[in-house]
């Protein structure tokens, strides 16, 4: 298959630049987001409350004009609220498929760590295998699926910590920051006289989306790339600040969004930086470190910067 690495790029600046209508100052986090959907994962938008994550999935939602549905994660929250249940029609007498909110192209599953884990858990499978199970029935999601996460820091009170094997669905975990001070004045103009979000246009259709995800698959990863990805993985599991290693699963992961990284700069091949750049939003929330390494205040992030210095990097 030609890989059309320029057209790519080219659609990829139009849609960053329409979301840079109701977004200042967030284009790497822009480009997170649409490596996520070219390689077919899932991302984590962790933050402070305030600061337009809401906004920013909005934006890419009505940019791409994918089917959208926005689940608020609360205590009270059930499983059957996210994926649907079966409801008794009296006049047909058969039990019916009420869709949850997971039937959709784009879910924002919002402030997901403000539910319980047994709500939380039941995105699982919809997350991993792009369907839903309900009464033994099983349901297809509609094509492209994309679940876009955000959480608050669970320092934050009334957080429920997201399990493991949960976090592991996640291909990159992100955040926004905050604006600087000549951004943030920006942000007052933009806003105070005007919703320019209500105004958005779309530039792209899920057509668009299932092409770009086409296209990832077939840019090459030399094997040189390939070993350098298993040897950072690998790197984790012995590092004396970790207790839990990167998975398999997060070396493909990794190289996956590598590949898009890649195309999304003109390129039709993975080079070594694309898989430095995403190395932390990949592997951060994949590790678990030592209660030692936590009480020193080493991050999840430092770590996996000490692990992309000590392993050697290919020339090609």
């Amino acid at each position: 298959m030609q890989i059309q690495a320029q057209t790519f790029r080219n659609l990829c600046n139009i849609i960053e630049q329409n979301i840079n209508r109701v977004m200042i100052g967030k284009e790497n986090v822009i480009e997170s987001l649409l490596i996520a959907l070219t390689a077919g994962g899932h991302v984590l938008i962790e933050d402070v409350p305030g600061i337009g994550k809401t906004t920013l999935v909005s934006a890419l939602a009505k940019s791409l004009n994918l089917t959208f549905k926005r689940i608020q994660f609360t205590p009270d929250l059930m499983p059957s609220d996210v994926t649907g249940f079966s409801l008794y029609n009296q006049k047909t007498g058969e039990f019916e498929f009420q869709p949850g909110a997971v039937m959709s192209q784009m879910v924002l599953a919002d402030e997901i760590n403000r539910t319980s884990p047994k709500t939380q858990s039941a995105l699982l499978e919809v997350m991993q295998e792009n369907q839903v199970t309900v009464d033994g029935i099983t349901y297809n999601i509609p094509q492209p699926f994309i679940v876009l996460a955000t959480q608050n820091p669970v320092d934050h009170v009334g957080t429920y910590p997201l399990p493991e094997a949960q976090l592991d669905r996640f291909m990159l975990k992100i955040d926004l920051g905050y604006p600087t001070i000549e951004q943030e004045v920006e942000i007052l103009n933009l806003y105070s006289n005007d919703q320019p979000l209500e105004k958005l246009q779309k530039v792209a259709d899920s057509n668009d989306v299932l092409w770009m995800r086409e296209q990832a698959l077939h840019v090459h990863c030399a094997v040189s790339v390939k070993r350098y990805i298993a040897e950072l993985t690998a790197a984790t599991r012995r590092h004396p600040d970790i207790s839990l290693g990167a998975s398999p699963r997060a070396s493909n992961m990794l190289m996956q969004a590598a590949k898009s990284r890649a195309l999304i700069k003109g390129r039709d091949y993975v080079r070594p930086d694309d898989v430095q750049a995403l190395a932390i939003p990949v592997l951060s929330h994949r590790i678990t470190l030592t209660p030692e390494s936590r009480l020193k205040r080493i991050t999840n992030d430092d770590v996996i910067y000490s692990v992309l210095k000590q392993v050697p990097v290919p020339e090609r």
